[in-house]
Parts: structure tokens; C-alpha cells; sequence
């Protein structure tokens, strides 16, 4: 049985516009917190059981300090939306120290092996995702409208953290992206024969201001779907964008084909993107920028790799005959 609560959680954060994967956290985390504590009521808990909780997944669960403050931003939100019996600000709890891994980077060889052993269906999202640096749910997200091959770019709206940016668009692409969107135009054309269409989804109530604009082609998801599907916040008809899982599958595939050791994400090519900017002598600032980073220490991971091994400290077995 669905909880009754959860529901009204998850209808409140809805109705503030929180991303889907965002709700999925939060709900997560608060019914963990419900249930570590025997089940019950948040409003009968308070400051003592969400610090004694936070301490529960450092001591017990050994969560990374990423992992800590998503639970923590959950139960705030919790305490001060839903409760409305706002959180303690100076919380005394044990953080995390477990420290974040070094990013995996491939070189610009394993690159071009990699997108060689893509499947063709997916060479084109692989290179995007490596040449301009994007998220993986950045590019499912992406709208016809947010490729400008007038100034090359591509505008990233609404990304981690409810940022806007401007990214580079490589000019090789620009005959493969052309080609997406005719097929865009071709699904569009079908979909506006279906009366159950109810154009694509749009934010921020963007669909009342601008009425049908939403079955205009620049709304439409770059890589939409292949049919189309019900939307489960309105229940209307809409072609989405494709599923993570198939980008993560393709990734895996060019890996094997491409016989590269190394484990392989989608967000591998973002590091190696960063990575590689760096070693072309983009300024930092820059880098992250591209990347969408508000704090510069997050760029700087990226400096770390470029100076381990040879192009870091040098071995001292180098200076051994052997």
C-alpha cells in the first residue's frame, strides 16, 4: 500500500516544480528516516532523531558525504515545508569524510576508439556528451530549440542545481544534429495527426503563457522518443525523450567493442571533456563555466588528474639501471 504521506510529499514537491529524479531522492530518504525510526510520524520527531540519523548512515551504512547531504536537504525540506516545524540550523551531527574519487578520464586515443565502437544509433549522443561536456539527463533534456548553429552553441536550461548555461557545439556535428531534427519534424508530423497530442511538456507553467507553442518543433525533445506515451504528472499524451538506461547501454557497448579496460560512464566523457580542455590550455574559469560548476574547487579535481604520473612527479624508479 502506498504511503498517504509520502503522497502528500511528493504532491508538494510537484507543485514547487523539483525535478523527477530530485522527488525520487527525497522520497526516498524521508521514508528511510520513517522507517529507521520505527515508523513513526515525523511530527513526532524533531532535531535529536534527525541528527541521530545522519549519524546512522556515516557509522552504519558509510554513505559519502554527497550521499549525507541529499538525505540531510530532504529532511530539511521535510521539517520546514511538510512539518512546518523547521529543522534546528546548527544540527550537531558526525559528517562524512569519506572522500570523492578521483574522476576516471580517457585519453583522446580511448576517445576516438570509443566513438568508432559506438553503436550508429548512438554516435551521435556519445559525441555530444563528449564534446560539449554535458550530463547525461542535459542531453536527454535537450529541445530543438537549444542547438544554435548560428553561434555554435548549445543552452543547457534548467541544470544541476536549476542552472542555465551556454556550452561549445562542435561544427563536425552539425550535419548529423540537421539530420536528428528532420527526424523530429517527421515524428511531430504524426503526433499532431493523433487527437490525444498534447504537444511536448513545458515548465514553469510556460504552456499557459504561451498556448500552443508546446507542439511547436523547437519544444520538441532533440531525442524523443519512439512513440508516443502516457505522462504520469498529467496523464496527457506526449512524446518524451529516450531513457538513460539506452545511452548507459551504448556506452557499455562501445567500451567492450572498443576493448578499453578502463570502467566507462557517460559521465566518464564529461570528466574526459574537462580533462582534456584543461590539457589544451583552456583557462579553468573557463572550464568551468562549460561545465556549470558553481564552486571552482569542483573544477579543480580535474587539475589533479592532469598532474598525476608523467605529467606530475616523476618516478624515482626512472633513475634506476636496470
Amino acid at each position: 500500500m502506498k504511503s498517504l504521506f509520502l503522497s502528500v510529499v511528493k504532491d508538494h514537491l510537484l507543485s514547487r516544480r523539483y525535478s523527477m529524479r530530485t522527488i525520487q531522492a527525497y522520497l526516498y530518504w524521508i521514508a528511510d528516516f520513517i522507517r529507521i525510526n520505527n515508523m513513526q510520524h515525523p511530527a513526532k520527531m524533531g532535531d535529536a532523531e534527525v541528527e541521530s540519523y545522519l549519524e546512522y548512515l556515516v557509522l552504519n551504512k558509510n554513505v559519502a558525504a554527497a550521499t549525507q547531504k541529499t538525505a540531510l536537504n530532504a529532511l530539511v525540506y521535510l521539517y520546514k515545508h511538510i512539518v512546518e516545524v523547521p529543522l534546528n540550523a546548527e544540527l550537531n551531527f558526525i559528517r562524512s569524510k569519506q572522500s570523492a574519487k578521483l574522476p576516471v578520464v580517457l585519453t583522446r586515443d580511448e576517445i576516438k576508439r570509443l566513438l568508432r565502437a559506438a553503436p550508429v544509433n548512438y554516435l551521435l549522443h556519445l559525441s555530444i556528451l563528449y564534446g560539449s561536456g554535458l550530463r547525461l539527463q542535459e542531453l536527454l533534456r535537450l529541445r530543438v530549440g537549444d542547438i544554435d548553429f548560428d553561434y555554435r552553441c548549445i543552452r543547457v536550461w534548467n541544470g544541476k542545481g536549476g542552472k542555465n548555461r551556454v556550452v561549445t557545439l562542435d561544427e563536425s556535428l552539425f550535419a548529423q544534429l540537421r539530420a536528428q531534427i528532420d527526424l523530429c519534424n517527421t515524428h511531430l508530423k504524426q503526433d499532431l495527426l493523433d487527437e490525444r497530442f498534447a504537444g511536448a511538456w513545458m515548465p514553469n507553467r510556460l504552456e499557459q503563457k504561451y498556448g500552443s507553442l508546446n507542439k511547436s518543433l523547437s519544444w520538441q525533445y532533440l531525442f524523443g522518443a519512439g512513440q508516443l506515451s502516457v505522462d504520469p504528472q498529467s496523464g496527457m499524451f506526449r512524446r518524451h525523450h529516450i531513457n538513460a538506461k539506452q545511452i548507459q547501454r551504448a556506452v557499455k557497448q562501445a567500451r567492450e567493442n572498443a576493448q578499453i579496460i578502463k570502467h566507462v560512464t557517460p559521465h566518464t566523457l564529461r570528466h574526459s571533456f574537462a580533462t582534456h580542455l584543461l590539457q589544451s590550455g583552456a583557462d579553468i574559469r573557463t572550464v568551468q563555466a562549460q561545465l556549470g560548476h558553481s564552486d571552482i574547487r569542483t573544477t579543480q579535481i580535474y587539475t589533479h588528474v592532469i598532474q598525476q604520473g608523467g605529467n606530475g612527479v616523476v618516478s624515482p624508479l626512472s633513475h634506476l639501471d636496470i
